[in-house]
């Protein structure tokens, strides 16, 4: 990536690990909280690291950036995790230059979802574009890659029907218990968290239950009644969690801390009870699923449920590939100027200052010169030719490299060192 003059740095790479091969444990292993994320881009800034993007879903953990080797961004990740070096090469996965920018795009715009089309993860992208733009990590490439990947992501989702349907972690979930507990307006449902999944859960199961009967629990109690109040919901205190699991058919658990919130010394009931969790790591210890009456569910299992919603959503795939492809094809253009960028910078210096000189000789040689209008004339004239030599470059059958090389040797160009800036 050097030749694009965009980082110190040889190569873009992207390492991670995801759902299809690291399980929902050695996900939590690997999951960046707000907290470790920034610790990692402090670190990565102290390393001299000028473009970076950190995400971390409940399906995928990603570093894309720029590095002299990958394993500068798999030691970030591993010594800001609980998980190890030797645990991430066994289900990682690392792509480089133009396989690392057309993983994003399918990240970005669903493709690669562990349910097809969920497009959640655009907002975390976007999240993770402000963190390393705050921490001054978010270079021209990163910052055009992801406005890049968001375009792509809104044409596919206002031109196909990808996205028809409401299928999502929080939809499977409601699919899940309105397939498996009866009579499920007449239930006790018990959400335990709130967050942004939380509240989407709440949502399904007010539109799909049709149950008045849902309490919501949060740790920041405020947050849980804010939503409430637009519902009409109870909340309840943190304190009361142990006797709301009692009184409750249904536990939905979204906290989406770092351990798990709900223990087996919580649960103390004597009629079934259906918990999901929707967390990673997982929020609920996994010897729950020990207790009688208790089915423990976790959202790997409702990601691979498969409905009519999914099999339809399948056949938009190619047309969403084919926007992809013409979006990814703009940035490639861009990418390409970057390459004749400093040659056209230097050209312009080298033609203002044979200007400069000549209208100080030719102001020395004659006393009514108009230097103002001489000097407004001669920068047009020397826009319109770095102008032409830009528009050469782009040309599609121009081989721009021996054309650089051959204008710097013409006009004797002095190139800047390579810079991220």
């Amino acid at each position: 990536m050097k030749a694009y003059h965009i980082s110190k740095h040889s190569s873009f790479y992207t390492i991670g690990l995801n759902y299809k091969k690291a399980d929902a444990a050695i996900r939590g292993k690997f999951s960046l909280n707000d907290t470790a994320t920034n610790n990692l881009l402090v670190q990565a800034k102290e390393l001299g690291l000028d473009g970076i993007l950190a995400t971390s879903t409940c399906n995928r953990t990603e570093l894309h950036g720029f590095a002299q080797h990958p394993f500068q961004l798999i030691k970030l990740l591993c010594d800001n995790t609980k998980g190890s070096v030797e645990e991430f090469q066994e289900v990682a996965y690392v792509f480089k230059n133009n396989d690392a920018i057309s993983h994003l795009f399918r990240v970005g715009t669903g493709l690669d979802s562990q349910i097809l089309g969920d497009f959640e993860i655009i907002s975390q992208l976007r999240s993770s574009f402000n963190r390393s733009k705050k921490h001054g990590l978010a270079n021209p490439f990163i910052e055009r890659l992801c406005n890049s990947v968001i375009q792509a992501s809104k044409r596919i989702k206002n031109e196909t029907e990808i996205s028809s349907g409401a299928t999502s972690v929080a939809f499977a979930s409601v699919q899940y218990i309105l397939k498996n507990v009866p009579d499920i307006s007449e239930k006790n449902i018990l959400l335990f968290g709130t967050g942004k999944i939380g509240r989407n859960t709440c949502e399904n199961l007010i539109k799909h239950t049709k149950n008045n009967h849902i309490t919501l629990i949060n740790r920041t109690k405020g947050k849980a009644e804010k939503i409430a109040g637009k519902f009409n919901l109870v909340v309840k205190d943190h304190g009361d969690l142990q006797t709301e699991i009692r009184n409750s058919d249904v536990l939905i658990v979204a906290t989406g801390a770092q351990s798990p919130t709900i223990s087996k010394e919580l649960i103390h009931t004597n009629k079934p009870l259906l918990i999901l969790d929707l967390s990673i790591p997982k929020n609920v210890s996994d010897d729950v699923s020990e207790l009688e009456n208790v089915n423990l569910i976790h959202l790997d299992h409702l990601s691979q449920m498969t409905d009519d919603t999914l099999e339809r959503r399948k056949q938009f795939v190619p047309h969403a590939e084919t926007i992809i492809d013409e979006v990814k094809g703009d940035f490639s253009q861009w990418l390409e100027t970057r390459k004749f960028a400093p040659v056209i910078k230097a050209l312009k210096q080298k033609l203002n200052t044979m200007k400069d000189e000549e209208l100080d000789y030719q102001s020395k040689k004659s006393s009514d010169f108009d230097h103002q209008q001489a000097d407004v004339i001669s920068a047009r004239i020397i826009q319109k030719i770095t102008k032409q030599f830009a528009n050469h470059l782009k040309g599609d059958n121009v081989d721009a490299d021996t054309s650089l090389e051959l204008i710097q040797k013409v006009f004797q160009l002095e190139l800047d060192p390579v810079t991220s800036k």
